[in-house]
């Protein structure tokens, strides 16, 4: 009997209890609703519904891995692509595989290659800071995918990709408009959303996990790694533009010839126009400078954060104080761990999972909320033909927000839906006055007042 509770009590230390409380099992945006996608079509404000589910499907694990089902798809809406061969994002029945006691690679780091490098917590995908283009296609000065298809890009920084349409991101999950200087005005147009939103009073939040099971924050940490008590601060890279007037050799110093600065190179999507080979264009354009940074040549540092208050190693989505994404954006050019073999697709994103795996049910608690979870940004005031709801995270599960006028009566109802940071209300024929915007989550409630003109 005493070997059995022995046997149990290792069990429940090393997987059965362990596994429950791992956030690469239980940190993922589950669909708990049947919220399906939702795009935009260019030059239509209003977004087309999809039938196919959004975010994270299920989630399954062993003592080793997690095994998540996503179809690569957000709940907030996608698109619309100025540029690319396709104009929506498909599901591509993702089955990712993310070790639960990931470690760092000993010897020669494994290169972050092309397709799929990291998964968010919406189950949607990360690429490297490249496209697939090179300069002469000769392998050697890499185009910065930031840069040449900047302008294919939806308000939250993603597009499909031009063969498989599987929708992903080559930087900071974020809407383009949370920066003080956007580098597109595509929020403009199309209502700004995205995973998150930076905040500078908190941690950033999970954001994902990189293929070698690491996981992934945003922009702002502890100036001391390991003190939650210090600090926060805005987490900088450890890359720099170089300080070169010509393209003659890599940063490691080997002699390759590459675009001239008054080049003009055109982007391998289809229907771009050329753009200069400006300073940054290139990834090669760029060194890492030990030191110089808070991260290392991953783009990453051992920490304590909220999720792992024990300390990992985790990688940074890392911004400028503009908001706007830096190099290297998410990862560097190689891991930080041990990646899987067989490169990012099957071994990563297409996996295939074992006999034996346990299924993690989600709980959806939205009767205990605490109140300042939400306070959120209601934009603008006054407002004359559209309201904006907005949180800072993307929600766990559908949140009423109601906006009632001043008799006491609700007007207009919405929904922030699981996976979405923003709803918004067409206010054009209400009519003026002072309103209050109700926002609810089992029994909290937060109420905010606005002012609408016409």
């Amino acid at each position: 009997m005493k070997s059995n509770l022995l046997v149990f009590a290792f069990l429940c230390a090393h997987f059965l209890c362990h596994g429950q409380t791992n956030p690469a099992i239980t940190k993922w945006l589950f669909n708990t609703t049947g919220v399906t996608t939702r795009h935009y079509v260019l030059g239509n404000s209003i977004p087309v519904n999809d039938a196919s589910l959004a975010n994270v499907q299920q989630v399954r694990y062993d003592a080793n891995n997690a095994y998540i089902n996503a179809t690569g798809l957000p709940s907030y809406i996608t698109g619309p692509y100025a540029l690319g061969a396709v104009s929506t994002s498909l599901n591509n029945n993702y089955i990712f595989k993310i070790p639960l006691n990931p470690v760092a690679k000993t010897g020669t780091p494994t290169n972050v290659g092309m397709g799929a490098v990291a998964v968010f917590i919406n189950g949607t995908v990360a690429y490297n800071n490249r496209d697939a283009a090179t300069y002469n296609n000769a392998g050697k000065w890499h185009q910065n995918a930031v840069y040449f298809e900047n302008l294919g890009f939806d308000c939250a920084h993603g597009h499909p990709g031009p063969m498989t349409a599987d929708y992903h991101a080559h930087q900071n999950p974020a809407a383009f408009n949370i920066s003080q200087v956007p580098t597109s005005n595509v929020c403009t147009v199309y209502l700004a959303d995205g995973l998150y939103v930076p905040d500078s009073t908190t941690h950033s939040p999970l954001l994902g996990f990189a293929s070698d099971g690491f996981p992934i924050y945003g922009a702002y940490g502890y100036s001391d790694p390991m003190n939650p008590g210090s600090p926060l601060k805005r987490i900088t890279p450890g890359f720099r533009l170089r300080n070169i007037t010509e393209r003659t050799t890599l940063p490691d110093g080997t002699a390759a010839v590459g675009p001239k600065f008054t080049d003009m190179i055109t982007s391998m999507l289809p229907n771009s126009t050329p753009l200069p080979a400006v300073l940054g264009a290139y990834s090669e354009d760029y060194e890492y400078v030990d030191g110089s940074g808070d991260l290392d040549v991953h783009n990453g540092r051992f920490c304590k954060t909220p999720d792992y208050p024990g300390g990992i190693y985790c990688y940074f989505a890392t911004i400028d104080a503009n908001n706007n994404p830096v190099f290297p954006y998410i990862l560097g050019t190689s891991y930080y761990g041990v990646a899987p073999a067989g490169g990012p697709g099957g071994g990563f994103s297409h996996a295939t999972v074992p006999a034996g795996v346990t299924t993690y049910t989600p709980t959806v608690a939205t009767q205990n909320v605490p109140a300042e979870s939400l306070d959120l940004t209601v934009f603008p005031s006054p407002a004359t033909d559209l309201l904006v709801v907005q949180s800072k995270l993307a929600e766990t599960f559908d949140r009423k927000v109601e906006l009632i006028n001043m008799e006491g009566r609700i007007v207009k109802t919405q929904y922030l839906y699981q996976g979405s940071t923003m709803c918004y209300f067409d206010v054009q024929t209400l009519y003026a006055g002072m309103y209050f915007v109700r926002i609810s989550a089992g029994n909290q409630v937060n109420t905010k007042k606005v002012n609408i003109v016409h």
